[in-house]
């Protein structure tokens, strides 16, 4: 008998089984979001400078840790698989695997983050306190990135035996954590001094440290992991191979997607802080909404593998393609909340007009945007749990790099901004963004753009994937 052998069997059980193992992910997903929001708000309310240092060094942080997660995430569809096949011995020695190559991947990490200057070449003419305060920020992230990445593998290795509610837990307490410490750090309370945006970077620090200590505690003291015989041991060449043969197209994969939102808030610095402000604000709702449609490819992909595992593939067809009936209805119901709230949003975030009526303009763009997103994403999850990431990595580069970045580059920033095809663009933006920056506008438009084309392609590779695997019927 294998672990998931009493896994509903109709649509509508598939449908409810996604649901319960998707809203612990959602609210842990939302929880560590949370800490981004909470800077984003706190940092807003301090100065629009320490707002503008926040923006860019959020962005070059969260670009070098994504790609790094997407890595360690290979973890779930390996450990999901093996506890699908009832291996649960081998559950726990890829587990400790995990752990090495969460903390080779910190010290390759913290390279890239020590060097801001390399990054914010492309923005422009920084302000020199903004440029300041990046750097401070981001030595103190520095300190952050074991601790977030050594606890990925604690998150990975719940998602993968249908435990998510650990992580939620460590998670939504660590909010109050966080708020607490922006409190202290941020505007220096109880006799500290106000140290900004560096103060939320210190913040985020602690918060890690914690939240994986906790992470630790559990998985080592609940008696539900002790059937995995959870160990670090010695590292595994061989382990480590199968980790990195799918974990780095799934960290570039993760890397292609990431980077687009860097390379864009790093460009849409040279339109002024305001506009840099506003951008974040957009960028932050658009990453809010997205952990619907992660949430969902989490917990689709996680029961997929379970079933490849137990070599059950159109059961993992039928997860995958009532995966996707939900992530269609969470997105327009999603989209449909951000823009009846948009004032209550806004207000939330800054108190500084200028900011708002910027951010109001590009949250236009939001409803397609988070739609497109949320496709792309959910195929891109049920691709990883087949296994499936060097083509899906191809296809994601061409759609969100090539279209979406280099073309809105191009049209916002490049030789594209002039003549006939900045006259099209025009046009566009004030149908779909009227009001916008000529620059930020354009490329969130075709951020938008490249992830419909993604979206298109993921799901036709889906497809060829299921048929080749032995369920043509299912997927015709």
């Amino acid at each position: 008998m294998t672990a998931t052998s009493a896994a509903p069997a109709g649509f509508g059980a598939t449908l409810g089984g996604i649901v319960r193992q998707a809203w612990p992910v959602l609210i842990s997903q939302w929880a560590g979001i949370s800490f981004g929001v909470l800077d984003t708000a706190m940092t807003g309310h301090a100065s629009p400078g320490d707002l503008a240092a926040m923006a860019l060094s959020a962005s070059i942080y969260i670009t070098v840790f994504v790609g790094l997660m997407g890595v360690v995430h290979a973890l779930i569809p390996i450990l999901a698989q093996h506890f699908g096949a009832g291996r649960y011995d081998d559950v726990g020695h890829a587990w400790g695997q995990g752990v090495w190559l969460s903390l080779g991947l910190s010290a390759v990490g913290a390279v890239f983050m020590l060097f801001p200057d390399v990054w914010l070449s492309l923005s422009g003419d920084v302000d020199p306190g903004v440029r300041e305060r990046i750097g401070s920020y981001l030595r103190a992230l520095t300190l952050a990135l074991p601790a977030a990445l050594a606890f990925r593998t604690i998150y990975a290795l719940g998602t993968a035996v249908s435990r998510p509610k650990l992580v939620m837990s460590i998670n939504l307490a660590a909010i109050g954590i966080k708020a607490f410490f922006n409190w202290l750090f941020i505007y220096g309370e109880l006799g500290l001094p106000a140290m900004g945006a560096t103060g939320a970077g210190l913040s985020t620090a602690l918060v890690s440290w914690i939240s994986l200590a906790l992470g630790i505690w559990v998985v080592t003291h609940d008696r539900y992991y002790r059937r995995f015989h959870l160990r670090v041991g010695r590292p595994d060449a061989q382990a480590l191979k199968e980790l990195l043969r799918l974990g780095v197209p799934m960290g570039a994969s993760y890397l292609v997607e990431v980077s687009a939102f860097t390379f864009m808030a790093l460009l849409v610095a040279r339109e002024g802080t305001f506009v840099t402000g506003g951008h974040q604000i957009m960028s932050n709702l658009a990453a809010l909404c997205y952990m619907m449609p992660m949430a969902l490819g989490v917990a689709t992909a996680s029961l997929t593998a379970q079933a490849i595992g137990a070599g059950d593939l159109p059961r993992a067809h039928r997860t995958g393609m009532a995966g996707l009936a939900l992530g269609l209805m969470g997105a327009v119901l999603t989209a449909a909340a951000v823009l009846s709230g948009r004032p209550l949003i806004l207000a939330a975030y800054t108190d500084n007009a200028d900011v708002a009526a910027v951010a109001a303009t590009l949250l236009a763009v939001l409803p397609l945007f988070h739609l497109f997103d949320s496709m792309q994403c959910i195929n891109s999850y049920l691709l990883r749990a087949y296994k499936v990431a060097v083509v899906p990595l191809l296809l994601q580069t061409v759609a969100l790099a090539g279209v979406g970045l280099v073309g809105g580059w191009w049209l916002g920033f490049g030789p594209g901004r002039d003549g006939a095809a900045r006259a099209g663009m025009d046009a566009v933006r004030g149908l779909l963004a009227p009001g916008s920056p000529p620059g930020a506008g354009t490329m969130w438009i075709m951020a938008m753009v490249g992830l419909a084309l993604s979206a298109l392609l993921l799901h036709l590779w889906y497809r060829h994937i299921v048929r080749n695997r032995g369920g043509a019927a299912l997927a015709a």
